[in-house]
This record gives structure tokens, C-alpha cells and sequence, in this order.
């Protein structure tokens, strides 16, 4: 089956560069670069080796960016299987649930390439100002109670009228060779910190840091992005910042139900009996108190954040007590959505 003119124009505007060939990054798409996004020094009262990795600085403002991205090499292969005819008919759409910041950057990707609008599935309480903006960039909305139960893969694609689509609320959808956050994962190793503080909603991205760190400690084939020093990170712990408060001010952090999440107790506490990571790595609940702390300390050096992006910091605030004060921190700060 050939493209449409207009399919073939979208395939050729794709350009991937690589998958993990560091002098061929691939992200961000308009000027690819590895590290993609700065990793800065930071002023932290009482510590003195603090480092931010800064993701405020992706087009939409956020880390979501790079989940974007995948998505239209995701649509670059549909495209290669219906030039060969192993697709039939139109593009899938996509569905996902979200409370913004991963919709506006996955639309904003797609609307870029002139890839079909994305569903939406949205609380029944998410405010009416983030509706409209989604819908201004050509989201479609749905919305449901999300407290009320774990929905899996057919259920979102059910609600969002999307039967034959694919749901992205998870990798797990599009199979074990889509990886979100595989290279921000080297960029955050490769600094090799003793601590580090990484905001967890759905967790995706602090699964993926673990992951890839357990991946490079235990192996002598070290995968090309990697450049981090192996005796540190298999020592480092990493800390999830998360939320089990409703009315957080780190919103993007709380969920009443995560089913795709792998994380549990048992599987962090395999990655540290197997020495992939530090003994004390573990996820944690952010007390609002330290979130203000945090978002001040950020803001004052003119971080581009909210608190569900800097939530590693109010993290390190809160647990300040634990950790030795000459020690190499990194934070993670997942960004901020752009107005």
C-alpha cells in the first residue's frame, strides 16, 4: 500500500538520529543534542555540592517532552508499516490520561508533524483554565472519576472512544522497545551523584533511572550514552518524591491509582540486595511545608518550576537530617508546563 502525499511528506519530515549513538542523539528533535538539557549548580542552605537537572528548558517546559517525542517515532514506524502494507486504513489515534503537562507536550509534538489529535482522559475535577488549553492545541476531552478505580489499557480506550487506538498512558501499550525516558535517564547516571531526588507521579521516570542504572553497574558492555563512574552509582540512593495528599500542591504527583506502575517494595528492595542501587533508595511522601521551602530556594535562582517539578528538593529539605552535607546531590526538576 503507498502513503498519501500527505502521509509521505509527515514520514519524511521525521528525522530520527539514533537509537543510543550519543554523537546522534535524537532529542530535542529541531537541534538533537545528549545531554539534551543543562545540568546546573544550585544553592542549598547547609549542603554544598548540590546539582539541578534542569528540564524546565524543553519546548513545552516540562520532561513530558521527551514521552513526545517517542510518540512520533512511534507514528514514524506506523507509517513505514502501512508503506509496506502491514497497516491497514487511517493513523491510529492515541489516548491518554493526564492532568495536562504529558497532554499539552504530546499534542503539541503531534500537531508539529501533522499527527492525529490526541484523547484525553481527564478527572471530572480538573480545572475548566487546563481543559480549555487542551483543547485549544486540539486535544480531545474526556473526562471520568479516576478515584474510583484503576482503569486498565481497554478501559481508557473504551472511554475515549478510541477502540482500535493505542493508550499511552503507559510503555507497556506500545511494547519493550519504546523506552520514555531512556536517555534523560544516561544524562541524570551519568553525573554520578551519591544522592538523588527525582519527582514520582506515575512513576515512569524514577523506574527508568533504576532501571538503566541497574542495567550499567552489572554489566562491563556499557551502552554507548553511558559515562558515569560505576563505583559511585552502585552506592547512589535514589529517592522518589511523591504525594498521597489530594489537595497537594504537587497535583501533578498525586493519584489515587497507578496501575502500570512496577514499583513496590519488593522490587526496590531486589535492586538494593543486588547492588543496582543504594541501600536507602526508596520513594517518599512530600510534606507540603518543605514543598514552599523548595519552591522558594528554586525561584529565587530563577528555576523554572512548580512544585511537583522541584518536589526532589523539598524532598532533600525534608530529610535533610540523613544526608551528609559535603556529599555530590543531584535534584531532578521535571519542569513546568509553558503558558
Amino acid at each position: 500500500m503507498t502513503l498519501s502525499h500527505q502521509e509521505e511528506k509527515i514520514l519524511k519530515s521525521i528525522v530520527i538520529g539514533s537509537e543510543n549513538n550519543p554523537l546522534k542523539p535524537e532529542f530535542p528533535p529541531k537541534k538533537p543534542s545528549f545531554p539534551a538539557t543543562p545540568t546546573i549548580p544550585i544553592e542549598v542552605p547547609g549542603f554544598s555540592n548540590v546539582w539541578l537537572k534542569n528540564e524546565s528548558v524543553n519546548p513545552t517546559g516540562t520532561h513530558k517532552d521527551r514521552l513526545a517525542w517517542e510518540m512520533v517515532v512511534t507514528y514514524h514506524d506506523l507509517l513505514l508499516a502501512k508503506k509496506r502494507g502491514q497497516l491497514k486504513g487511517d493513523l491510529p489515534q492515541m489516548s491518554i490520561i493526564s492532568s495536562g503537562s504529558a497532554a499539552i507536550a504530546v499534542q503539541s509534538m503531534l500537531s508539529k508533524y501533522k499527527l492525529p489529535a490526541l484523547k484525553v482522559l481527564v478527572d471530572l475535577n480538573i480545572s475548566q483554565k487546563l481543559v480549555v488549553s487542551m483543547e485549544k492545541i486540539g486535544c480531545e476531552i474526556f473526562k471520568t472519576d479516576l478515584s474510583r478505580k484503576p482503569l486498565l489499557t481497554r478501559e481508557i480506550l473504551s472511554i475515549t472512544q478510541n477502540p482500535n487506538g493505542i493508550d499511552i498512558t503507559s510503555d507497556e501499550s506500545l511494547g519493550p522497545n519504546t523506552r520514555f525516558y531512556d536517555w534523560l535517564s544516561y544524562e541524570i547516571i551519568n553525573n554520578s551523584p551519591d544522592y538523588c531526588f527525582i519527582p514520582f507521579g506515575t512513576g515512569n521516570l524514577y523506574e527508568n533511572i533504576l532501571n538503566i542504572n541497574g542495567k550499567e553497574v552489572s554489566t562491563k558492555e556499557h551502552d554507548p550514552r553511558f559515562k558515569g563512574d560505576v563505583s559511585v552509582l552502585q552506592e547512589c540512593n535514589f529517592f522518589g518524591a511523591t504525594t498521597n495528599n489530594p489537595k497537594s500542591k504537587a497535583d501533578k504527583l498525586y493519584s489515587p491509582h497507578l496501575p502500570f506502575v512496577h514499583f513496590d517494595e519488593q522490587w526496590i528492595k531486589f535492586f538494593k540486595k543486588a547492588g543496582f542501587c543504594g541501600k536507602k533508595s526508596n520513594v517518599f511522601n512530600v510534606q507540603e511545608i518543605f514543598l514552599d521551602k523548595a519552591l522558594k530556594i528554586a525561584q529565587a535562582q530563577k528555576v523554572n518550576c512548580e512544585s511537583s517539578g522541584i518536589a526532589g528538593l523539598a524532598l532533600l529539605f525534608q530529610i535533610q537530617k540523613e544526608i551528609p552535607k559535603d556529599k555530590k546531590i543531584l535534584i531532578v526538576n521535571t519542569g513546568k508546563t509553558k503558558p
